[in-house]
């Protein structure tokens, strides 16, 4: 039996690393390829970068900057942000990436899930899931950053993307992002039945959660602020990774 994958999640702005909380209010953290470094020598399982801003200000993947964190690291790496066409992702592909994350570019080209997953295979196309209620107390899939929304419930549009190719979810709670306050229990249980891996992420605060988060059916544990703070305490900047074993 395999042991739990744990992965960071880092997200950049530019050529800076940044912490958001509710997908707000960037903290600066330091310089990506450093943590990356950081992260290596910490063995990771595996590492997803996020760039938040490429798809907002609608600009292309930052092709150096990824080759250079390709090129820094020894684990599997995923990256998102600003992916829009077929050309894009091999692009990246090519530069060392073995995952790419898609969430805004869902919206308007879902096919173009299925052109990735059958040149490079589903498992390399992993879906950024984010959520949270909307202003009648719904809660629905959110995109670009958390400014738009569709009216489906989570597991039928996940089912939709699963149709179309996608091979893994990164189930994010976007009020809990950056608060500590532990994972959505409620929409992991709730989402644990479909048939490819689920990711939990947002509000991690301690080993215990992510025991709790594979309790309620997450296949993998993913956070951010954990990783990139001293004992939870946004002030207190640490890239670290405690030896864990779930």
């Amino acid at each position: 039996m395999s042991r739990t994958r744990i992965i960071p999640v880092l997200t950049i702005m530019g050529n800076r690393l940044v912490k958001t909380v509710k997908f707000k209010n960037p903290n600066y953290i330091g310089d990506p390829l450093n943590a990356i470094k950081i992260f290596n020598d910490k063995r990771v399982d595996e590492l997803i970068i996020l760039d938040i801003e490429a798809s907002k200000q609608n600009k292309e993947p930052n092709y150096k900057l990824i080759y250079e964190m390709a090129g820094e690291a020894f684990m599997p790496l995923g990256y998102g942000g600003g992916i829009k066409t077929l050309e894009q992702a091999r692009k990246i592909f090519a530069l060392g990436i073995e995952k790419v994350v898609l969430n805004s570019v869902i919206l308007d080209n879902p096919q173009l899930i299925t052109q990735i997953a059958n040149i490079y295979g589903s498992q390399s196309v992993v879906l950024s899931l984010d959520f949270k209620r909307n202003i009648l107390g719904k809660i629905r899939p959110y995109f670009n950053s958390g400014k738009e929304f569709i009216k489906q419930d989570l597991k039928t549009f996940a089912s939709q993307m699963i149709e179309y190719g996608i091979g893994e979810i990164i189930l994010q709670d976007i009020e809990k992002d950056g608060t500590f306050v532990g994972y959505n229990l409620e929409m992991i249980s709730e989402l644990k039945n479909l048939s490819i891996p689920i990711v939990a992420m947002g509000g991690c605060n301690s080993i215990n959660n992510m025991k709790e988060a594979l309790t309620s059916g997450a296949n993998a544990i993913a956070a951010g602020s954990f990783f990139v703070y001293r004992n939870n305490d946004p002030k207190s900047i640490l890239i670290n990774y405690p030896q864990i074993r779930l």
